[in-house]
């Protein structure tokens, strides 16, 4: 390797670094700040030029991502999670079927409206109606947030990233939902399993009879606006429309308004999470051009072509690493070598998510509630965690790496 190379990979493996891990000792950087500052030194180094740096940048997923932040706040405004969480209450009879509500809503949700931004919204309700039924919080967390990591894998637009398998691969909306969504629901299903088995004690115990959230104004004439948009982004992306596309279009209608000031949903669009990709993007564009990725090809390539469980394996084990989206981007000049690169690309997409169920360090969705929960007086700790989250992990990987494999 050339002086340059080693410099290189040096700071790209310092850039991993502090995306896996979310920060540096001593320094106000999270994972957005480290991925452009990364970028940045890169191309100083000259590892990548500033013209090859722009044109890195993946456009079809900033814009797939950026339209789906709109869709998201503007149902956020209407009130439509709210409106969820209190037909959860009011259909939940008993802490099971409260924990099935909870799993399958999030579940669903998350396969069309990202994962990050449904325990998001979700986690303080949950809290609220777990508290105030006096039950512990803990497996009721666990259940919204595995289900929302596992949904998410069930879709393009589930988690970011499927929207960079999603524009990378070719494939359309429908066939990736065919192939992945029936193993998301079956993981549905063994994330409810464990926790009601982890934590028997607590759905021993009965429901209470009454209770209610604290009310809160539902915005119908947004609400049946942000439904529209709904329906004419999934119709198109049934139809077969480009897909950054449609959402852009869903995106439009809704800011076309006379009641909602656009300042107001552009101030809760995570453009923080848009650099973020920005970044990454650069990063691994800079890896292609000097040269390093022929070395991970060299390790990478021989694995990789030894079927669906070796890939998921080495999936699995990277995102738990540097994170999933780095895992996927890593992979990306890869995957189109391989003999099946569709199936590479669907094996990938369901082990990076399913993976990130592993521990509380990996996917952000897992940060994001025991973030809320700590701000709420209650601690979701790593050990607690891990004793409802590996064996999801290990399950939910397996039943993933039969059905892909019996071609599913």
């Amino acid at each position: 390797m050339t002086l340059l190379q080693w410099l290189a990979a040096a700071a790209v493996f310092v850039t991993l670094v502090g995306v896996a891990v979310g920060r540096y000792p001593w320094l106000n950087m999270n994972r957005a700040t480290i991925a452009l500052v990364g970028a940045t030194v890169l191309i100083a180094l000259g590892a990548i030029s500033l013209e090859d740096a722009y044109a890195s940048l993946d456009l079809n997923t900033l814009t797939l991502l950026f339209a789906m932040m709109v869709l998201n706040v503007n149902l956020r405004l209407a009130g439509f999670f709210r409106l969820v969480a209190s037909e959860v209450i009011r259909l939940a009879r008993t802490p099971r079927q409260l924990l099935a509500l909870i799993v399958v809503v999030s579940g669903v949700l998350s396969a069309l409206f990202l994962n990050d931004t449904i325990v998001l919204m979700f986690t303080p309700l949950v809290l609220d109606i777990v508290l105030a039924l006096d039950r512990n919080p803990v497996p009721y967390l666990i259940g919204l947030v595995t289900a929302a990591n596992i949904g998410s894998a069930a879709t393009i637009v589930g988690n970011p990233q499927n929207m960079i398998i999603g524009v990378s691969s070719g494939l359309t909306f429908t066939a990736f939902a065919g192939r992945l969504a029936p193993v998301s629901l079956a993981g549905l299903a063994v994330a409810w399993g464990v926790v009601v088995l982890v934590y028997r004690a607590e759905f021993a115990r009965p429901l209470a009879e009454h209770i209610h959230l604290p009310r809160e104004a539902i915005h119908r004439p947004l609400l049946k606006k942000g439904m529209l948009a709904t329906a004419v982004m999934l119709a198109a992306f049934v139809a077969g429309a480009p897909i950054p596309l449609a959402a852009l279009v869903a995106a439009a209608l809704l800011l076309v308004s006379r009641r909602v000031k656009p300042q107001r949903v552009f101030n809760e669009v995570d453009f923080t999470l848009l650099v973020f990709f920005a970044g990454l993007f650069i990063v691994t564009g800079a890896i292609e051009h000097s040269g390093l990725s022929e070395r991970l090809f060299a390790v990478g390539r021989p694995l990789a072509m030894r079927g669906v469980a070796a890939l998921s394996i080495v999936a699995a084990v990277l995102s738990n690493l540097v994170s999933n989206v780095p895992a996927v981007l890593l992979f990306r000049p890869l995957v189109p070598q391989l003999p099946d690169p569709q199936g590479a690309w669907l094996t990938l997409a369901m082990a990076t998510t399913f993976a990130g169920n592993l521990t509380l360090l990996g996917s952000v969705a897992n940060l994001i509630v025991a973030e809320v929960a700590h701000g709420r007086g209650v601690e979701l700790s790593f050990r607690e965690y891990l004793r409802a989250g590996a064996p999801i992990t290990l399950v939910s990987l397996l039943l993933g790496i039969l059905w892909l494999s019996l071609g599913g």
